[in-house]
């Protein structure tokens, strides 16, 4: 049985202009111990499809239309409020996208990183401190003691990313959701996080689902990888299915659109164009006016799965086209 099971879920949000179908039917599973990767766009509904079923955006504007969102079993999206709490921030933990805004600045530094601890697992206070001193000596701050005492304004945006993945990993979770957790680090700390995520996950068997752009960082650390766009599902397979087997059109365009040493600085690939209006959502392909390789049918149909391997998946009427 899957860790984690998500099944036809619909996320849409009620605004002014209408309503935005953030999410169109997302299926994916995360076995034991595996790396998933999301990756597409801004405004894919990547981290949406994430946070909705965790309960972490208000309802109302946003709304779960249907799906079932299984964790060993347990459908989330059936159960109450209280429950989900026993889940969240001790089974299901997740580092946020954004950590300048994601601690409370009221609170001091060692408080914040231990709270799951004595809130899940009933420690004392003087536990949960000396606990958050080893996770945030793991995650590479320096002078501990100074900074258990300190408060979130004091650290820079990489210092707090760092503490936020001390939290995320101090109950020890079955499932990590990492939000772009690397984007306020320089390149040898990413480095240095990514091989932390890899050795504990080793070390637990905890399962990640890494949402993230970078493409670079999806070839060193994903077993399996699904594309997003426009809410939907577009292509899912083995990070090797993708990288190498990829087939479709959109896939292919962010492949060609990851920086490359070879090529001048005015000549970065790009995808024309820009991502569809969530409001204004057709039935057809959401890539459509986009694509290259568009015939009549994806316009008003979106296509249906198509199995290029038992374990490799992809949504596109186009059957074969030039790579």
């Amino acid at each position: 049985m899957a860790l984690l099971k998500i099944t036809d879920l619909k996320v849409s949000f009620h605004t002014r202009r209408g309503v935005a179908r953030a999410v169109n039917g997302l299926n994916l599973e995360i076995e034991k111990g595996e790396t998933l990767c999301l990756v597409g766009e801004s405004g894919s509904g990547k981290s949406v499809s994430q946070m909705s079923y965790l309960g972490l955006i208000p309802k109302p504007p946003m709304k779960i239309d249907g799906g079932r969102v299984e964790f060993e079993g347990t459908d989330l999206l059936s159960i109450s409020d209280q429950k989900l709490r026993q889940f969240r921030g001790n089974q299901i933990t997740m580092i946020f996208q954004e950590p300048m805004t994601s601690l409370n600045p009221y609170l001091k530094i060692g408080f914040q990183v231990g709270e799951p601890l004595m809130i899940h697992n009933k420690v004392s206070k003087k536990e949960a401190l000396k606990a958050a001193e080893g996770a945030l000596e793991r995650v590479g701050i320096r002078d501990v003691a100074h900074a258990l005492n300190t408060y979130p304004h004091e650290f820079s945006g990489g210092m707090r990313q760092r503490v936020m993945i001390a939290m995320a990993l101090l109950t020890r979770p079955k499932l990590l959701i990492a939000d772009e957790p690397t984007t306020a680090l320089d390149v040898t700390v990413q480095a240095q996080i990514l091989e932390l995520l890899k050795d504990l996950q080793k070390e637990t068997g905890m399962s990640i689902l890494f949402i993230t752009h970078d493409l670079g960082v999806v070839a060193g650390i994903a077993d399996k990888v699904l594309v997003m766009y426009g809410g939907r599902s577009f292509e899912y397979g083995s990070a090797e299915d993708i990288f190498y087997r990829s087939q479709h059109p959109y896939t292919q365009a962010l492949l060609r659109s990851m920086p490359r040493v070879d090529l001048p600085v005015n000549e970065i690939p790009s995808i024309p164009g820009f991502p569809p209006d969530i409001t204004r959502l057709k039935s057809g392909c959401p890539f459509f006016d986009r694509c290259s390789y568009k015939i009549d049918a994806c316009e008003n149909q979106f296509p249906l799965i198509r199995n290029v391997t038992p374990k490799h998946e992809t949504f596109c009427h186009v059957q074969e086209f030039a790579k």
